[in-house]
């Protein structure tokens, strides 16, 4: 079940790119965490039965001590791990996913301890069924004790692709060095920036057919036009105008530089303090 990112809007209006956690990694995590947590109740329940202890305790102190350290190993200690790491547990961490609040803030005792409750039902009480079946028809893959807490499952292993950058093709080397590109609407230079990092992903008919659109609007901003294939001359404009652009910065950059003792010195017949 694919989980699509969302954009969420901070308050300083600032747009942060999320992913929630896919199904299948929800419950890869969630079954780790369900062996740790029900394994430790049953390597208590075994010492317990033990001669040693088995001495000294009455059947009543035993099914207590039973019930004590289940509440402890499925509700108590979820939820300090889960506030002691902000979102994370050992399932968590395996699978590269932590829980967060639906506004990507971190979880307080209130979350964890919610989760952690309904998870008695959800996870250990149904094997995990019920979690699985809520989380199934979730945009987000949440299950009962998110939808309640308020909280997700984000993912933290987001592979950063880093786009290639391609200079002037060889066809247009010479056309680049005496070429006039005028600057152009921010709105087509973005389109035109989408368009190369995407092609390869596009059909043969509709790739052209978008460089022949794109290199239509993008010619009134060009002089002299170049006789190549539309995407060829998209990709030579762009880098153009990248190389131009990075040119201008690194001599203002210089400028300034140059300007730095003047700037730095203090006035004549200014007090120094």
């Amino acid at each position: 079940m694919a989980v699509p990112d969302e954009e969420l809007i901070t308050g300083e209006a600032v747009a942060l790119n999320l992913s929630a956690t896919g199904f299948v990694l929800r419950g890869a995590g969630a079954a780790i965490d369900f062996l740790v947590y029900f394994g430790l109740w049953i390597l208590v329940v075994v010492t317990l039965s033990t001669p040693l202890f088995a001495t000294f305790l009455s059947s009543a102190m035993y099914q207590a001590l039973i019930v004590a350290a289940l509440v402890l190993c499925v509700v108590v200690i979820p939820t300090t791990v889960e506030l002691a790491s902000r979102g994370r547990s050992l399932g968590k961490l395996a699978v590269g996913a932590r829980i967060v609040r639906d506004d990507g803030g971190a979880i307080g005792f209130r979350h964890a301890f919610i989760r952690a409750l309904t998870g008695v039902l959800e996870i250990f009480g149904t094997l995990g069924g019920l979690a699985a079946l809520i989380a199934l028809f979730n945009a987000r893959a949440k299950r009962l004790g998110d939808l309640i807490a308020g909280t997700y499952s984000q993912n933290e292993r987001i592979n950063r692709y880093v786009p290639p950058i391609y200079g002037v093709p060889l066809e247009l080397v010479e056309w680049s060095r005496a070429a006039d590109v005028a600057k152009m609407p921010d709105r087509l230079a973005r389109r035109i920036a989408q368009f190369l990092a995407n092609a390869p992903g596009f059909t043969p008919q509709s790739r052209a057919a978008a460089a022949r659109a794109l290199a239509m609007e993008a010619s009134p901003y060009v002089s002299p036009l170049p006789s190549v294939d539309p995407e060829l001359f998209l990709a030579g404009i762009s880098a153009v105008r990248r190389e131009r652009e990075f040119a201008a910065l690194q001599l203002e950059k210089e400028r300034l530089k140059s300007l730095a003792p003047a700037l730095d010195r203090i006035p004549r017949n200014f007090p120094a303090r």
